[in-house]
């Protein structure tokens, strides 16, 4: 009885320590001014996602007709009722870009749930059991990895008839799960030979239970990172497969589609890919300083820095 209270007791106290780097991380966080930078721009860019209706100032999806069947308020330039424009169908551009925000991030967040969730299932039940299970999805890694990453997008959203926002979520999230897996997969070949696991083994916990209550968090502090670098690369791809016709398709307010539109205009209206172009830069680089900023805050070598 005394052994088994021993067992709980380590058990209870390496679970605790795996809250303690949390805390010395938000103080280095706080420290590193580009990674503050980039939090206040995320947590700006989500704001604005969620109060698009009340911010925005005009119906993104609005075009006014007048009465003989033309464009009213076509290629309007900026003002103070539309501060970036409007475009060729009379939209304000400014709502636009704001509803857009939306669509990024949601399509951002969404297709790194779908990669967390299979990244984290076989890293782990590789990097757990190893052997030929480790072998089959190291294999599936490296296949994944092999084919570059928009060429890979392009070829999956190809094989879709009718593209759309629910095809980039299984596109991009089916292409965005190897490099998480590789991180979770090595993390867990350095836990699973720790105490608090083999204390785990001895009381007779399943391979599941251990894994999901012992191992994984663990691994949170890289998983979060890559997650979080991996929202930019999202909001990137969509951009990217939209600007190309094979993503979201209109009426929609993607800002790749907004680019796609605006490339006609380059040179007599240059704010048409001007602004949805700056809305794409500022949001990537938002979760990038910020994604490199918890990468240091989180990363154990700096703990005494």
């Amino acid at each position: 009885m005394e052994a088994k209270t021993e067992i709980n007791e380590k058990i209870e106290v390496s679970q605790q320590e795996v809250h303690s780097p949390w805390r010395d991380g938000w103080r280095r966080l706080k420290k590193n001014k580009m990674a503050m930078i980039g939090l206040v721009i995320t947590v700006t860019l989500m704001l604005l996602a969620l109060l698009a209706p009340v911010i925005a100032p005009h119906d993104p999806y609005y075009s006014p007709v007048m009465e003989d069947g033309k464009v009213e308020l076509s290629m309007q330039g900026p003002s103070l009722e539309y501060p970036f424009g409007t475009d060729k169908l009379g939209r304000d551009i400014f709502s636009r870009i704001i509803y857009g925000a939306r669509i990024s991030l949601t399509v951002g967040f969404i297709t790194q749930i779908i990669a967390l969730i299979i990244g984290i299932a076989l890293g782990a039940v590789a990097g757990y059991y190893g052997g030929l299970v480790d072998d089959i999805v190291s294999y599936l890694i490296n296949v994944f990895l092999a084919f570059p990453f928009m060429l890979f997008a392009i070829a999956i959203m190809a094989v879709f008839q009718d593209p759309g926002v629910e095809k980039i979520f299984v596109a991009l999230g089916l292409i965005s799960w190897p490099g998480l897996a590789r991180i979770v997969r090595g993390q867990v070949m350095s836990l699973k030979e720790e105490e608090y696991v083999e204390a785990a083994k001895s009381l007779g916990a399943n391979d599941f239970r251990i894994i999901m209550k012992h191992v994984i968090p663990n691994t949170l502090a890289p998983i979060i990172v890559t997650i979080t670098l991996g929202v930019a690369s999202a909001i990137l791809a969509e951009a990217g497969l939209s600007f190309l016709g094979i993503g979201i398709q209109p009426p929609i307010p993607s800002w790749g589609l907004m680019l796609s539109t605006g490339k006609e205009y380059l040179r007599s209206e240059p704010r048409m890919m001007i602004f949805p172009g700056l809305a794409i830069a500022i949001t990537v680089l938002g979760f990038n300083l910020f994604g490199d900023g918890l990468r240091d805050a989180l990363d154990p070598k700096m703990k005494d820095k």
